[in-house]
């Protein structure tokens, strides 16, 4: 297990871990530094957690590290806007390890402290944000990859130009593979034919990514608040794993109460055009995929109706 002020070497060179920063299943990421260069949010296998799983499932930790810096590598630099980006790469005791630009948190506590300080995300900020995770999910979807995870921890916050950047793709899947696969993300998060099994395994494209989209849209407009269904989804999977699913089908909630969406207009305050962004809304939390926006350009016009105000609408 890694300790503050252990070495870690990549291609580039020779990094020095400071303090660390998060952990997860599958990963820990540590602000580390290397000589002559800004510090950097280094990114290693979590090999306590690797150690408990079953030997079959062993594989998946490298699997995950692997996948994300394939992708980054692909990347090229014009790619990157909204899309963390990578610095090095390399092995760290035979396991997979990279470098990533260390930026000024995360999403969800950004959004926790300012609600504790009283200060409304609102919805022209919402907007902003989301075009900008909309752009993130087109590069994804653009270089043949599903994201499967979209939540606000994955999000990370560039303070100074207060924008956001996409980071975790180890759970990401090819587009072109259309058999059902095993499951992946987050319970809280999860479009129905994600949480919800078909058969053996789930059925799911890039229309996924917008259902998780539309959740952190309504997310953010009211500062944190959490569907109804997405609470649902996420205390069955913690109390029964996988087959949550099974257990909450029968009384799943509407994916969006009425009450909800009174509640989401209600945080719209002032700002752009509340009835185009509860629109943008429900196209994105439909329930079945072919009901969502069928492409990014699509959710970005809408986003664009939404910012719209009234006096540009009567013009």
């Amino acid at each position: 297990m890694e300790q503050t002020g252990d070495i870690v070497t990549l291609k580039a060179g020779h990094y020095r871990l400071r303090a660390q920063l998060a952990q997860s299943n599958y990963g820990t990421i540590w602000r580390a530094e290397r000589d002559g260069f800004a510090p950097v949010a280094l990114k290693l296998v979590n090999r306590t957690q690797m150690e408990r799983a079953e030997p079959a499932l062993r594989a998946r930790w490298s699997e995950c590290a692997a996948r994300e810096i394939a992708f980054l590598t692909a990347l090229a630099p014009w790619d990157g806007r909204h899309i963390v980006r990578l610095l090095d790469h390399g092995s760290h005791e035979d396991l997979p390890a990279f470098a990533l630009e260390l930026l000024d948190g995360d999403l969800a506590a950004h959004v926790a402290e300012e609600t504790a300080q009283g200060r409304p995300i609102g919805l022209a900020r919402a907007l902003a944000w989301i075009a900008q995770v909309n752009a993130a999910l087109a590069k994804v979807h653009q270089h043949g990859w599903r994201y499967l995870d979209l939540k606000p921890s994955n999000l990370l916050l560039d303070a100074a130009n207060d924008s956001l950047k996409l980071a975790d793709f180890g759970t990401n899947r090819s587009l072109a593979d259309l058999a059902a696969h095993s499951y992946a993300g987050t319970a809280s998060w999860q479009a129905p034919e994600q949480f919800f099994p078909a058969g053996a395994g789930y059925l799911t494209d890039a229309r996924a990514d917008y259902f998780a989209l539309g959740a952190l849209f309504y997310w953010l407009v009211t500062s944190g608040a959490t569907l109804r269904y997405a609470g649902a989804c996420g205390d069955a999977f913690r109390a029964h794993g996988r087959e949550g699913a099974a257990q909450l089908k029968e009384a799943c909630p509407p994916i969006l109460g009425e009450d909800e969406a009174v509640r989401f207009l209600g945080c719209c305050g002032g700002e752009g055009d509340p009835q185009a962004a509860l629109a943008l809304l429900r196209a994105l939390l439909a329930r079945r995929p072919q009901d969502r926006p069928p492409h990014a350009l699509a959710i970005s016009r809408m986003i664009a109706a939404a910012r719209a105000d009234a006096p540009a609408r009567a013009a």
